[in-house]
């Protein structure tokens, strides 16, 4: 079968670093070719490139055995390559169906608009995609798993023949990735090719037809997925033999640390909430895509305070009016969306880790550098985050690496309780690996861990209990011993409503 794109000898240089290393990839019309590899191995830089968002220094793109003497973004769309990428790139202020026309429509700026056409188009696309979101609703309502959502449905409206998907069910639930699937199923047999890039290797085994292996920027294998199995493929990427961290052992019993009894935050559509999570236990929190979960989170970390209820710290009642709030009692926040609220990208680690923990490495109002320096460093060799020093930017770590400072910043105040919103979401094995066995350890401390996370394989291996919410709501809590996967969508599925 004739290659429906083509890369051959793809090599790029950023400021001395070699990103790409006489890269080949193929991909074949209707195939899902899987492109795998760490954070930093080369794939992102790889698809920019097939983008036209990044020029190669050598090697050579083939669109159906036709060389593309140049491309820029405008001349990938003319040629029918669409990407999804993993951070979605949408308008805050503009609505889904404005966003969704934006990346659709052309003509002149002058035009009529069409204003039932583009909710219509919206509300179609959406529907294929298995969206539940209203067309008018702002974009920067919207959570990161909607968001995606929202870039997928522009992609498959633009009828690309090569569909770039960067880690497209990060934050999808179990549901919603099954809708994508069937999505993927129908662009296949429409012949649409496309670059499939994950870090769930449950997921490459369901759909892809071959896999691409990338290791220091280069191409390590590419294998039939019959001929390719699991571990083979972790010690392809990581270059030796990686092994699973979890399941976390059990916690004993003890007095909860943190206790919220019948809380309420109406403007977030949260009510009669109730739970509980004890020194050295990860509570799992699994939900559907708007059941609330990050609105939990959210409220429990002050920012949008409960308006009912009680919230019990140490078994004394407490208000949480502000992050400020949360941070006097211990209670550390990492977010879902870490490039946007988890770490400054623009700022050098060192701030970064030291942000949420100023008072302790200043004097007089004035931070102390090797204070500073000295906590940056500690969490650097603590957490294994690859960075040449301490003041780098933070952008120019791998997303794997982010995390991991997003993390620093909230270990850095010695938290007793933990929050933490979809923790291994886009980053590879080995740093999910890496993470995992630090929830252990911190939680093997006496740290109380509040994990939300889509990946329903890791809420049930890493959790103590799992708290399973819907509607805003949290309808039950299961043991480990209960908890099934089946159980868990069972309840999640129920009297479902758009959000």
């Amino acid at each position: 079968m004739k290659p429906l794109l083509e890369a051959r000898n793809i090599t790029k240089t950023f400021a001395g670093v070699q990103a790409l290393k006489d890269v080949s990839f193929e991909l074949r019309e209707g195939e899902v070719h899987a492109l795998l590899g760490e954070n930093g191995a080369g794939k992102s830089t790889l698809i920019k490139v097939m983008t036209g968002a990044v020029n190669a220094d050598s090697g050579v793109l083939l669109i159906r055995e036709r060389v593309v003497p140049h491309i820029d973004p405008g001349v990938a769309r003319s040629l029918g390559i669409a990407a999804i990428y993993q951070q979605p790139s949408l308008f805050p202020h503009l609505s889904v169906a404005e966003n969704i026309a934006i990346a659709l429509e052309g003509g002149s700026a002058f035009r009529t608009v069409n204003w039932q056409k583009r909710t219509r188009l919206a509300i179609e696309l959406l529907e294929v995609v298995g969206g539940v979101i209203k067309p008018d609703r702002l974009a920067s309502s919207l959570s990161m798993p909607e968001q995606q959502l929202i870039e997928i449905a522009k992609a498959i409206g633009a009828h690309a023949n090569v569909l770039i998907m960067d880690e497209p069910t990060a934050s999808l639930t179990e549901r919603e990735v099954e809708r994508l699937f069937t999505v993927i199923a129908s662009l296949r047999h429409r012949g649409v090719g496309i670059i499939y890039i994950s870090h769930r290797l449950e997921e490459i085994s369901s759909i892809a037809d071959r896999i691409t292996v990338l290791r220091d920027g280069q191409t390590v294998a590419t294998l039939q997925k019959r001929d390719a199995d699991r571990q083979q493929l972790i010690s392809l990427m990581v270059g030796r033999d990686l092994t699973t961290v979890f399941p976390k052992r059990p916690v004993t019993d003890g007095d909860p640390i943190l206790e919220v009894l019948n809380l309420r935050n109406t403007a977030v559509g949260l009510h009669e909430i109730s739970l509980s999570v004890r020194p050295g236990e990860i509570l799992g929190v699994a939900g559907l895509v708007g059941s609330g979960r990050t609105q939990l989170a959210e409220t429990l970390f002050g920012l949008t305070p409960a308006d009912g209820g009680q919230i019990r710290f140490r078994g004394k009642p407490v208000r949480i009016e502000s992050p400020s709030d949360a941070i006097r009692m211990g209670i550390g926040y990492v977010p879902e969306d870490r490039r946007q609220h988890g770490v400054v990208l623009d700022m050098p680690i060192a701030d970064n880790i030291s942000l949420a923990n100023l008072r302790n490495v200043s004097k007089c109002g004035l931070v102390q550098a090797r204070k500073e320096r000295d906590l940056t460093q500690r969490y650097l060799d603590q957490l294994r985050i690859k960075a040449p020093t301490v003041y780098v930017d933070t952008r120019t770590l791998s997303g794997g690496n982010q995390q991991k400072v997003a993390l620093a910043r909230w270990l850095a105040i010695n938290p007793v309780v933990l929050i933490l919103d979809e923790p291994t979401q886009g980053i590879d094995i080995a740093s999910k690996s890496e993470i995992h066995r630090l929830m252990i350890d911190l939680a093997d401390r006496g740290l109380a861990i509040i994990m939300i996370s889509s990946d329903l394989p890791e809420v049930l291996a890493m959790s103590d209990r799992i708290a399973v919410m819907r509607a805003g709501t949290i309808l039950t809590s299961l043991s480990r011993e209960e908890a099934t996967q089946q159980k868990i969508l069972s309840l999640e599925l129920e009297d479902h409503r758009i959000a």
